[in-house]
């Protein structure tokens, strides 16, 4: 028998790697998006899309209403950063950062794992290109493990015994994009923008949309989704020759 397991599943193009994966490694997919008052909604109509596309059995759209706190440029009415440099992006903990999210998102998880008898949790932090963020450190997914384990019914009876996977932890851009390509995720139906237009069209200048394309530019292929600046070259050699200029300057 297939054995469950709940994928956290923002529609991005890290979760729906993460999700591509845990289906490699046999598991029946049960995906859990949340609506955390971020925004924007695209990501939300992404994670159907791809929860569509990978075969999902059970996917779950859950409201908790974070912009109700505010204190993030994803949930408030603060500008979200464009343009930065690599090093900006990789230093300090980015005005993007929403307070708690992940904790959050993976309680919410644990409990929708609890009832579906689960005991695999799948989610797709970095800790290589979003080093600023504390809850997508390893160190933080350990704790939260043990947390599972020591918090819920199924942990003290021993009926489950609860592990969080984030098996794009340690990885570069590229190389979650090679492995995703390899197990046939299509990055066409994923969304990533922090600040898309009204249609939905990436913005190609705030921090997700930089590292997206670095990360497809790295790895040698095209990113397949449009870009408000249409007439800005995106192929890989032109972004890396860029990345070139921008160092000599």
């Amino acid at each position: 028998m297939t054995k469950p397991a709940v994928i956290l599943l923002s529609g991005g193009l890290d979760s729906a790697t993460a999700a591509a994966i845990a289906r490699s490694e046999g598991f029946e997919l049960c995906a859990l998006t949340v609506d955390y008052g971020q925004r924007h909604k695209h990501e939300l109509a992404a994670a159907r899309r791809v929860a569509q596309s990978l075969g999902v059995r059970r996917h779950e759209v859950v409201p908790v209403d974070l912009s109700r706190f505010g204190g993030s440029a994803l949930t408030d009415a603060i500008d979200v950063p464009k343009d930065r440099a690599d090093g900006e992006i990789a230093s300090g903990i980015p005005v993007t950062y929403v307070p708690a999210r992940n904790t959050i998102l993976l309680a919410l998880a644990l409990g929708y794992a609890e009832t579906l008898g689960a005991a695999d949790l799948f989610l797709g932090v970095n800790a290589v290109d979003y080093s600023g963020y504390p809850d997508c450190r390893p160190e933080f997914l350990a704790r939260f493990a043990e947390l599972a384990n020591l918090a819920t019914k199924a942990g003290v009876e021993g009926t489950l015994r609860f592990t969080i996977h984030a098996p794009l932890v340690d990885l570069t851009k590229a190389r979650i994009i090679r492995r995703g390509l390899e197990l046939g995720v299509d990055y066409s139906l994923t969304h990533t923008c922090y600040d898309p237009d009204e249609r939905g069209t990436s913005c190609g200048r705030c921090d997700a949309c930089r590292l997206r394309l670095r990360g497809f530019a790295e790895a040698g292929l095209p990113d397949p989704l449009p870009y408000q600046s249409p007439s800005e070259c995106r192929r890989p050699h032109c972004l890396t020759q860029r990345r070139k200029d921008a160092k000599t300057q």
